[in-house]
Parts: structure tokens; sequence; C-alpha cells
């Protein structure tokens, strides 16, 4: 079934293209409409943003003639919104409707501030009312499991997307307590379930799970973090269900890609952005297949609109036509951020895609930290296991083998580069709850060191 995002985006760039209104999406008239968003959207802030007005200072020729000319253009980083957030404002900061604080996982406090209008968070929630008709139906019931109590939050414009198509949102916000959501899944007879990955595989391995009847719930939403294909595989064994995924940031808007119901990438919200593949180090395009890192540009943002922004999150298009007949392009499941991929002393590097894909399918773990310090010199990996009560040695013991069967880690020990330290299991009543920051792997050698 083509994706509902197709006629969505179709009805979107209408006018603004040329063709009937009722005409088909066409590759084409999507990006000749990308295209005059683009240049509008440079333009507006190179006269508004005092931000732009100087990245572009020095840009004779911002008239892009193709999509591709968009590469002569600088990219905007995290750094500069840390440090110039009120710059990137092309309104009064009296048309603000929501400002988003996103703090840094890091000690310094640093945190970015995005500002929207209320017109950007009607555009957020217009996604949420299309991409959600994939999963639900009028009159079901989703059970959001993340923040929703402010204003303008990821869960309050999700519930409004909701109501437009009929169906009932009902917040929980992140999971606390397991059995409470479990629970809850009983009694309001949820249909939909969305929320973070982690938090979801707690909810299927808890043992009150077998108390939610067979068939209860008919669809999956992952969002918010790096997907791990084990999870997926997972909820799926478990509950019989599709397991949907959504790729977005607060830097987008909250919203970016959803899943059709192919489920083999999510389909981009191209009227409102513009997204590119880079390769990392060298800034260059690459083309469609080729894995780097994205980078986005606002086509409808007046308040705040980003220029090439860089995402630090890595994936790649999807080059094949994708099986629900769309023209819209897909986005690959994120495989993790260059920010969370550390270099070890061996050359290697590695990230928290590779432990999750590692260590989830044990049956048992409900949740891992993991960090690379450094003991006579040598890098050594510590695992923080999060289980039930009572779990058994076992459990470190499956962790340890799956963990000297990744490669990079295999090769690290091999060469004497790294050592594994001994796996820790911890309980509920001494592991912090998560939060809906990212989870990341953590490099303490630099500390380790002073």
């Amino acid at each position: 079934m083509l994706t509902p995002l197709d006629a969505w985006i179709c009805s979107k760039i209408a006018p603004s293209v040329t063709g009937a209104p009722n005409e088909p999406l066409t590759r084409s008239r999507l990006e000749d409409y990308q295209l005059g968003r683009l240049r509008a959207t440079v333009e507006h802030a190179r006269s508004h943003s005092p931000f732009y007005q100087r990245q572009l200072a020095g840009i004779v020729d911002t008239g892009l003639r193709s999509l591709e000319d968009i590469s002569a253009l600088p990219f905007t980083t995290p750094a500069d919104i840390l440090a110039h957030d009120l710059r990137f404002l092309c309104v009064s900061q009296g048309e603000i409707e929501r400002v988003v604080t996103l703090c840094s996982s890091g000690t310094t406090n640093a945190a970015k501030r995005l500002h929207f209008t209320r017109q950007e968070l009607e555009l957020t929630v217009d996604f949420f009312h299309h991409g959600m008709t994939t999963l639900v139906a009028p009159g079901e019931r989703v059970l959001i499991l993340m923040p929703g109590e402010l204003p303008g939050s990821v869960g309050d414009l999700l519930l409004q997307g909701l109501e437009r198509l009929g169906a009932q949102g009902i917040l929980h916000g992140i999971v606390r307590d397991e059995s409470a959501a479990i629970h809850q899944i009983i009694v309001e007879e949820i249909d939909c379930l969305v929320g973070l990955p982690v938090q979801l595989l707690g909810l299927v391995r808890h043992a009150d799970a077998a108390t939610i009847p067979p068939g209860r719930i008919k669809s999956v939403l992952l969002s918010a973090d790096h997907v791990p294909a084990a999870i997926v595989r997972e909820i799926e064994r478990a509950w019989g269900c599709p397991v949907f995924n959504h790729y977005g940031m607060t830097e987008m808007g909250l919203g970016g890609a959803v899943d059709c119901r192919a489920r083999n990438g999510g389909h981009l919200r191209e009227a409102d952005l513009y997204v590119e593949i880079i390769d990392p180090v060298s800034g260059r395009p690459l083309p469609d297949g080729e894995p780097g890192e994205v980078v986005f540009t606002t086509l409808t943002r007046v308040g705040m609109p980003l220029i090439r922004y860089r995402s630090g999150d890595l994936s790649r298009f999807i080059p094949q036509p994708c099986p629900c007949g769309t023209v819209l392009k897909r986005l690959a499941r994120v495989t993790g951020r260059l920010a969370g991929r550390l270099q070890l002393a061996s050359g290697g590097r590695l990230g928290m895609a590779e432990l999750d894909e590692a260590l989830f399918p044990l049956p048992g773990l409900l949740n891992f930290r993991a960090a690379v310090t450094v003991e006579h010199n040598r890098d050594c990996l510590q695992v923080s296991l999060l289980s039930r009560a009572g779990a058994s040695a076992g459990l470190c013991r499956a962790v340890r083998a799956a963990l000297e069967g990744i490669p990079v880690l295999r090769q690290a020990v091999a060469g004497d580069y790294l050592r594994i330290a001994p796996p820790v299991v911890m309980t509920d009543s001494n592991w912090q709850s998560s939060s809906s920051i990212k989870r990341t792997l953590h490099d303490y050698r630099e500390k380790k060191k002073c």
C-alpha cells in the first residue's frame, strides 16, 4: 500500500509547482518544489538571520540553479546553535511559540536551544497525523511512552496528530515502572505503542508481559534513538505485530521520516526537509546507497531555519524503489552517531550500534551502559548490565562471549590493545531510570589520564 505521505506531500507542493492539483506525485515535480523552497529559505535566512548574514557573507552567488548547487554552501553545526541560537532567529522572540532546550550529556552543562513558531509546530502535527495512519485506524488507542507534559513537546504534538485522524492518544510518558505501563495497556485496551526501543524491550521482557492478551497490540512505533534489529525481532516475536521506525530529531522539528507498511526504510518528510548524505570527513555529497552523515536543510521554517545542518547521524539513502510504489526517498535505519563512535588504541572504531546488535539478542538483558577507560596503558571496555533481580552469572558469561565476537573488539584484544572488564550485573533497585537522552558509548580515557 502506498505510503500516506505520498498524497500528503503531493497536496502540500501543488500550489508551488506546475501541474494539476490531483496529478500524481513525481520525482521531477517534487524536486522542482524543493529547489524553489531552497532558494527561498537561503534568501530568507540571509536577509533576516544575523548568523546566516555572516555565514553566507563570503558566498557571492547563492542562486542555486540546481539541487546539487547546495553543496557550495557551508554547513551549520550543533556548535553553531550552542553558541549563537538567538542569532539564528529570523523573527522576533515574541513570535516564538516554543523553545526546546537540549542538554548535553557531558558535564559542561552546555545546552542547545531550538526555537519554533506556532506555524512550525503545526507542520509537525500535520506530519504526525498523516504518518500515523500507516499504524493506526480511527477509533484505535495509542499509548505514548514519551515526554508529553509540556505544550509543544513530542508527546503533545503526537496527541494532536492522533486526534485529527480519529484515534485516541493516551499519554503515559517515559516508562519508570514497567508493571504500571503493562497494566495500562491491558486496562485501556491499547492497540498501538509509541516509545523508545530499549524501553519497549523492557516491557516485552518483563514478567507481567505474559498478562497482555494475544493480539492485543497491533503495531509498535520505535523512535528517538538508534533502533537495533535485535529489539525489533524480539518485539515482533513476543507480540506478533509489525514494528515501525520513526526517525527525527528536535532540530528537524521532531519529525523526519517514517516507515510505510513495507518497513524497509523511512520515507522522508520531503516537502519540509531537503536531506543529503555526505562523507563525514570530506563533506562531499555521496550518491544514493553509500553510507554517510545525514545533513538536512529546512524548507518551511521561518523562525529558525537551518541550512545544511550536520545531524551527526549515520545512514544512507536506499536506491531501489520502495515496494509501496512512492517516489519519495527512503532513509535506511540510522546505524549510530559520529559522536558516539570511539577510536580505539588498536585503530578500530566502536559505537553503541555494534554493542546493541551483539548484546540485545541475549535473553534476560534489559539495558546496558558501556564506557571505555584506560588501565595499564591499554583501553578497557566496561559494561554494566540491567537485568531482573536474581540474574545468574550465565548472563555475564554470555555478554562476555558476545563482546569477544565483535570483530573490532576481537582484533583489539588479540593485539593486546584492549581488555574487556568482567561485566557487572545491576538490578532495578540500583539502576537509574532511562531518560529520553540517546544512549551513548562514553569515553573516560582522558579523565583517567588526568
